[in-house]
């Protein structure tokens, strides 16, 4: 590219990116993944309103980096689905996106082939396509909005979003959650602090104006009416935050500043000291909480994949270990089919 004394001093190459209207078309969706995407965010928005009474659960790998697996998954995480449907609404985590502390892989739209050419419409593009197979089988998908362009490409398969820890205090995520059209979740700061989630989530219930893209790649004002489902998820800090007190704090915190009692646990991450063989422990209390009584919990998270545990990516990438996860650690699929099937039953116990 030119050089210019002023400007781009550090860019060393622009490439352009095809409009989201072109990406669509390459994977459109078919009639019954759009029903999947209506039916679940209804459902959803059931849930949050307390219509329906049943939890919702995102569970999945922490990040998907094997479309393959994540398929292989998805037919088994649906197969459950249809069991427990009558407690637990299952939405399969696929999370495409990953934030960075510092430097590393940062997922699978951003670097699909995992060798730093960040080569992002085809990322693009293996995350359409996985995700109208998801829904293909008539599975929620649930995924994280970091980038604020990427929802454009992808948002028509999405049925719950999370504002992750990190992002939750930007104004820019606060932004993008208020015209998004599903649910979203904001997790509490890394610090543990809940104010900064329940802040984000009056901010995006309003009516915003910002810089954005539309449908054909151009530059756009963006205005929205404010996103009414916005919702806390407890992810843990310094210590857990799952424990019967701290959901007590943060009911009367959401109550002191007008929010819905709407609260989703993750098992995973702080609340289980990133072990991810915590994660059946901080459930069976999520959910005898629920058993006692409790009615502001709507819904938790889990990070599980097809094997336990979490690998390093190695530079040779065919030495990679099908199904286990390239970022945080998992529980495995036995172990997840267990645990879910226990939540239910104990549901359903507790309900008779």
């Amino acid at each position: 590219m030119a050089r210019n004394p002023t400007s781009n001093i550090n860019v060393i190459s622009q490439d352009i990116l095809p409009t989201p209207e072109e990406i669509i078309a390459r994977t459109p969706l078919s009639e019954r993944a759009e029903n999947a995407v209506v039916e679940g965010r209804q459902a959803l928005c059931n849930i949050l309103d307390g219509k329906d009474p049943r939890l919702f659960a995102v569970v999945g790998p922490c990040s998907i980096h094997d479309v393959d697996a994540a398929m292989e998954y998805a037919r088994l995480l649906q197969k459950l689905a249809e069991k427990i449907s009558d407690r637990i609404m299952l939405i399969m985590r696929v999370y495409f996106e990953k934030p960075r502390t510092t430097v590393g892989w940062k997922g699978l739209i951003n670097d699909p082939y995992m060798d730093d050419s960040f080569k992002i419409e085809e990322g693009l593009v293996k995350a359409r396509t996985l995700m109208s197979n998801i829904a293909d089988l008539g599975l929620p998908i649930g995924t994280e909005a970091l980038d604020p362009i990427v929802p454009q490409y992808i948002s028509d398969l999405v049925t719950w979003t999370a504002i992750g820890a990190r992002t939750t205090e930007s104004q820019t995520h606060r932004e993008m959650a208020s015209g998004l059209s599903t649910p979203v979740g904001f997790k509490n700061g890394t610090d543990g602090n809940i104010e900064v989630a329940i802040n984000a989530m009056q901010s995006a219930s309003q009516p915003h104006a910002f810089l954005g893209i539309n449908n054909q790649g151009q530059n756009t004002v963006l205005r929205t009416a404010g996103n009414p489902y916005g919702h806390l998820v407890l992810r843990g800090g310094p210590q857990p935050n799952y424990d019967s007190v701290s959901v007590a704090l943060c009911e009367e915190a959401l109550t002191k500043h007008n929010q819905p009692r709407n609260l989703v646990i993750d098992c995973s991450h702080a609340n289980s000291h990133k072990k991810p063989e915590l994660q059946p422990l901080v459930l069976d209390n999520c959910i005898s909480q629920i058993c006692e009584g409790n009615q502001s919990i709507v819904g938790f998270m889990l990070e599980s994949n097809l094997h336990e545990g979490k690998q390093n990516i190695p530079l040779d990438l065919k030495k990679l270990k099908y199904g286990v996860s390239v970022t945080d650690g998992c529980i495995s699929w036995p172990t997840t089919e267990r645990i879910l099937l226990e939540a239910h039953h104990k549901l359903a116990a507790g309900s008779a």
